[in-house]
């Protein structure tokens, strides 16, 4: 870093949001950078994570991870460069992904748990797609899938959001260990991109026709693993076509994290009576010691070409909360990436 100190730009959370969030409910900041102490990094943001999990985190409440405090920056996953190091394992150059947050620099203990910060191999794979395929939605997708929807060869796979950044490595594992894959997304053009350009088998336009329909169509022999991305109503169209001892995996609603009213719940849960079948959660953060295996296999498809990692990327800091909405509005095609700075 030069003798003068970079100023810091930061998005922090300055009121909880009811509803969509707005403007008012961000501060943005500037401070300059500190002297590092011992044992401490300061990394440079390139690329921001933006994610559904990220609303969730600005409500007030029990979760599987404390809420951003009012004042605080937000949090984010990121990828960046260190540009000052006084801890040993970390040189000026190594590429990182951690908690960065929304700001263009983070400062702090090399070693802190909660930025969580590892080296990355930008040679294995870009940039963006440590954020992606090879970052905390690849990690959902892989670990949630696998562990938790426990697929078998010639079973049949159903995966919401399947456009998304979990969704579409969802699909991608699911066909990868032979299984028939159907996706749920909203518009022709993300239907027609899982169909043509990731391989499922089949993709049922929310926004064009029924769900039901569509899984009638689709799912002719019933569903036997469901990941969810959405709850609400495709939720319960989903469960009324459950096979016996089904798995539905429940990652995220984000149908539902805006809302100004309770969540809405599954109506038809009776089905996983009738049906001997599980639902369970996936919060990726329990998989951590695995990572590097799902990095290895994953990382593996792509250098042979059998499996895509697809960026929806945002230029520039500053855009940050109209870019975070994009997820909300389903405007984002693929993992959706706030780029920071140039590499």
């Amino acid at each position: 870093m030069s003798s003068t100190a970079p100023i810091n730009e930061q998005f922090r959370l300055a009121a909880r949001p009811v509803g969509m969030p707005k403007p008012s409910d961000w501060q943005r900041t500037t401070e300059p950078l500190r002297a590092l102490q011992d044992g401490e990094i300061t990394v440079k943001a390139l690329y921001l994570s933006l994610d559904p999990a990220m609303r969730g985190w600005m409500n007030e409440g029990k979760s599987y991870i404390r809420p951003v405090a009012i004042g605080e920056v937000m949090r984010a996953g990121g990828v960046g460069v260190v540009v000052a190091s006084k801890a040993p394992g970390f040189a000026v150059g190594d590429y990182v992904s951690g908690g960065i947050g929304v700001q263009r620099y983070w400062t702090g203990a090399a070693g802190d748990k909660t930025a969580g910060f590892f080296k990355i191999d930008p040679t294995l794979a870009p940039l963006t797609t440590w954020l992606n395929t090879l970052g905390m939605p690849g990690m959902t997708g892989y670990f949630g899938l696998l562990e938790v929807g426990l697929p078998k060869a010639g079973e049949t796979v159903v995966v919401s959001g399947a456009a998304g950044a979990v969704g579409m490595v969802v699909g991608q594992v699911a066909k990868q260990k032979g299984c028939r894959v159907v996706g749920i997304a909203g518009g022709k053009d993300k239907c027609d991109f899982v169909v043509r350009e990731l391989g499922f088998d089949a993709c049922i336009d929310y926004k064009g026709g029924s769900v039901k329909d569509g899984l009638k169509e689709h799912c002719p022999n019933g569903v036997d693993v469901y990941f969810d991305n959405v709850g609400g109503e495709i939720l319960d169209a989903v469960l009324t076509r459950i096979n016996l001892k089904a798995r539905i995996v429940i990652c995220g609603a984000i149908s539902q994290y805006n809302n100004t009213t309770a969540v809405k719940g599954p109506a038809n849960y009776l089905s996983l009576l009738v049906n001997r079948a599980r639902m369970e959660g996936i919060v990726v953060f329990d998989y951590a010691a695995k990572y590097h295996l799902g990095v290895a296999e994953m990382g593996k498809w792509i250098r042979e070409g059998t499996f895509k990692s697809v960026e929806d990327v945002v230029e520039g800091i500053e855009t940050f909360p109209e870019a975070l909405l994009m997820l909300f509005e389903g405007k984002n095609f693929g993992k959706l990436v706030l780029k920071v700075a140039d590499a």
